[in-house]
């Protein structure tokens, strides 16, 4: 009997795939593994993701699968310097601890103090393998920095290989191309260029050598019970060679006398510079997650031991102090402990002023000091900080699916299968029926409708407009958490905007203090006493009170009780009598009669101030007036957003006078008041019974369930917290256009899609019959098929110039 471990992800850069289809196989084989609960496979990131039952099965085991089907799967070197080792055991004892580390490989030489190690980046970091000697003991750094990236240079390897091997292919295709010219237009060409033996020396070399890669991929898949683009290639090429070598040989004894071999040479070219340009076109596609990471300041000026010294960022460790001097780029998280400055956050929320910072603030890693030099502890490392989550965020996005996709994905499945059954119905009916008996004519339409059939244009379609689209999302401090809610955003007709720290900027200040019975004290003892009453609470509002008595160098008392009453206010018991703080409703409840005021609190209610009524031994005493202001784009964005045709709400729990002041003065006609924050979450609800497609957009405290009960919820993020698990789409400035931006890119992008999967099935469905019917040169069909995929990524790419306001 199995053992029953936790479940974990897995992830796989896999090289070889050329089609959708060999991410279907690949898909397939893991999903049939025992122990692996599913597995996604995304041809346009070249990634496998997988979440697997650790008790059943190894990652090592799954990567070994995946070469099994035939492919690969990219894994990083590392050499690592390893200090303290004394004897042979203790670089065993390492070499033993590395190669627990789940898809690690690991050699130590004791000789030489160094570790060599193969490790795969989706399982195991080369953080978590010096953490991991260091555990047990011993010293680790990287030997050599200089080494590239291991995913950049893969793809500029295939760029290489497929450049090398169409120039290849060009040089020798160039005479049978000046050959299909001269029989086509009747022209004067040297004889040798009709010789069919100087034909097969040319088209020779470039049907085994130029297209080798189609011919082994094709024997993998098809070894594997598969079928994929590489099958087509192989089945069309093959037949037109192999009939013009038979012509070549024994023509006369068979009676024909017109080779081909430029049909099978041309189009192997011309597909070769189609992967080229995909090649090329699909590493644009990522720009966006290397901007993000070229962010990343290398090293980190350090104070250990009173010295300071400069150590590359990787070795920074919570809880150090680092130096910042103007013009720097911080290097990790953390939070100021001496100093002040400016910092400029655009690169990560799109805020374009610097942002004043001082003792106490946060500040985000990759981020850039301006003007004075300050000194921060160090709060968030490695994995942990905001731009290494941002990153996560946004990958884990490029690699996720649309729904959208499904339906590419099925078709796909089937379609290479179907294509090879209909080729080989062209050619019988051509053959027994349509020109009886011409097996050359019959041959000819056979390879045009192999090679015009492009399955990867339909498996590209989605994927590389989600990944442009999140890209583009991520530049522009948008993080959009899978192609599944790109594809939902732009639905939405009914959006709910929480009004605290949304619409207005959570900052409130107290303007008014009433006093309605001098004999409780003045304005500032009345003051002083709601202070302390609302110092133990967290809500802006109680902070408001707390601030105006502070400024006042008011001492405030300490209440010997103290209760928090979620949506009505606080009850504390002060010096020798209770004092409560808040709404009418925790009045009406605690039996104190506030009516006899009611003209006093409407007035500062119509200028849109939350007010909170104060009673002292069951009698109100005094009424405090705290206003939020609206945030400076507010008004703009829920402007542009009614033009979108979006119905907008505002959600509070203020009282209906103070949120109806509020929503006049942004343009909001539909205001829901006085709603508790576990209520929120079922007036999205009641909007989603009525028939509307639903975001929230809140802070992603107390507006959770509602953000999670929403279609789309958006949650307005600080620029460190951008892991809000209840939120889809993370804004990393308050700025509420981004929501607009949001909704702008998700209409975008489903726009691209839908042109993309258009054109790749208006191209399949056309070019398919056209090529069966006899009215497509397979050559045609070949650079039809060549550049049908590049169309689509580089379509795909336009939604880079997409238009979003910051």
């Amino acid at each position: 009997m199995a053992t029953e471990g936790t479940l974990k992800k897995a992830e796989f850069k896999v090289t070889g795939m050329s089609c959708a289809a060999c991410a279907a196989r690949i898909e397939k084989n893991l999903a049939g593994e025992k122990g692996v609960h599913d597995a996604t496979v995304n041809f346009a990131t070249s990634k496998a993701t997988v979440n697997y039952d650790s008790g059943q099965v190894e990652p090592e085991y799954l990567s070994e699968v995946i070469k099994q089907v035939g492919f690969g799967v990219v894994t990083e070197n590392v050499e690592l310097r390893i200090t303290g080792m004394t004897c042979a055991a203790c670089s065993a004892r390492v070499e033993k601890k590395l190669n627990s580390l789940p898809g690690v490989q690991a050699s130590v030489n004791i000789a030489t103090e160094k570790a060599v190690a193969d490790y795969n980046p989706g399982l195991t970091d080369l953080g978590e393998i010096k953490k991991a000697i260091v555990g047990i003991g011993y010293g680790a750094e990287v030997a050599d920095t200089g080494g590239a990236d291991a995913e950049k240079e893969a793809r500029e390897k295939e760029i290489r290989r497929f450049k090398n091997l169409f120039v290849f292919s060009a040089v020798l295709s160039l005479p049978l191309l000046a050959y299909m010219f001269g029989m086509l237009f009747k022209l004067n060409l040297p004889d040798i260029v009709y010789n069919h033996y100087f034909q097969l020396i040319l088209a020779t070399p470039i049907q085994f050598i130029a297209g080798w890669h189609f011919y082994r991929d094709a024997y993998l898949v098809l070894k594997n019970k598969g079928a994929n683009m590489s099958v087509l290639v192989v089945l069309g090429t093959t037949a037109a060679y192999l009939y013009s070598v038979v012509v070549t040989f024994w023509g006369a004894s068979i009676g024909a006398d017109e080779v081909y071999f430029e049909t099978s040479a041309l189009i192997i070219t011309l597909i070769l510079l189609g992967r080229l340009l995909e090649a090329v076109a699909k590493g644009k596609t990522s720009e966006a997650i290397k901007k993000l990471m070229g962010l990343q300041a290398k090293t980190a000026r350090v104070i250990r031991d009173g010295q300071e010294m400069e150590i590359p960022v990787e070795q920074v460790m919570v809880d150090d102090i680092i130096a910042v001097r103007p013009g720097e780029k911080l290097p990790v998280d953390g939070e100021i402990v001496e100093g002040y400055s400016s910092v400029d956050e655009s690169m990560l929320t799109g805020e374009s002023l610097p942002v004043d910072k001082n003792v106490g603030d946060t500040v985000i890693g990759a981020t850039i000091n301006k003007l004075g030099t300050f000194k921060f502890k160090a709060t968030k490392v490695g994995k942990d900080t905001a731009l290494a989550q941002i990153v996560r965020i946004v990958e884990d996005a490029q690699g996720s699916k649309a729904p959208i996709q499904r339906m590419a994905d099925i078709i796909s499945g089937y379609f290479v299968p179907v294509v090879v059954g209909i080729s080989l119905i062209t050619f019988a009916l051509w053959y027994f029926f349509g020109d009886p008996g011409n097996f050359t004519w019959a041959l000819i339409n056979f390879t045009a409708v192999l090679v015009i059939a492009c399955p990867c244009a339909l498996g590209l379609a989605t994927p590389t407009s989600i990944m442009v689209g999140t890209g583009r999302g991520a530049e522009n401090g948008i993080l959009i958490k899978g192609g599944e809610f790109l594809e939902r955003a732009q639905k939405i007709n009914a959006l709910v905007l929480d009004k605290t720290g949304t619409i207005t900027r959570g900052a409130p200040a107290l303007t008014d203090l009433l006093v309605l019975d001098s004999v409780a004290g003045s304005e500032k003892e009345l003051l002083a006493l709601a202070g302390g009453a609302e110092k133990g609470s967290e809500h802006p509002l109680a902070q408001a009170i707390v601030q105006k008595a502070e400024e006042e160098g008011l001492e405030l008392p300490v209440p010997h009780q103290f209760e928090a009453i979620p949506g009505h206010g606080v009850l504390a018991q002060m010096k020798d009598h209770k004092l409560l703080l808040g709404t009418r409703k925790l009045m009406s409840e605690n039996d104190v009669e506030w009516e006899s005021h009611e003209k006093k609190i409407e007035k500062l209610e119509r200028e849109g101030k939350t007010v909170m009524i104060m009673a002292a031994a069951g009698k109100a005493v005094a009424l405090l007036g705290v206003a939020d202001t609206i945030k400076d784009n507010s008004t703009e964005a829920i402007h542009a957003l009614k033009e979108m045709g979006i119905e907008v709400w505002m959600i509070t729990g203020d009282n209906k006078r103070t949120a109806d002041a509020i929503a006049v003065q942004v343009g909001i006609e539909n205001v829901l008041a006085e709603v508790l924050p576990e209520d929120k979450a079922r007036e999205v609800q009641k909007l989603q019974e009525s028939g509307k497609v639903t975001g929230m957009v809140g802070d992603g405290i107390n507006d959770a369930p509602a953000l999670a009960t929403a279609e789309v919820g958006f949650a307005v993020g600080t620029g460190t917290d951008v892991a809000m698990e209840a939120a889809d789409i993370t804004l990393m400035s308050g700025d509420l256009r981004g929501v607009v931006n949001s909704i702008r890119l998700s209409r975008a992008t489903m726009r691209n899609i839908k042109q993309n999967l258009f054109w790749a099935l208006i191209y399949n469905t056309v070019g398919v019959p056209v090529a069966a019917l006899g009215f497509l040169n397979p050559v045609l069909a070949g650079a039809a098929m060549a550049f049908s995929s590049v169309s689509v990524v580089t379509n795909a790419l336009r939604l880079k110039r997409v238009k979003l306001k910051s």
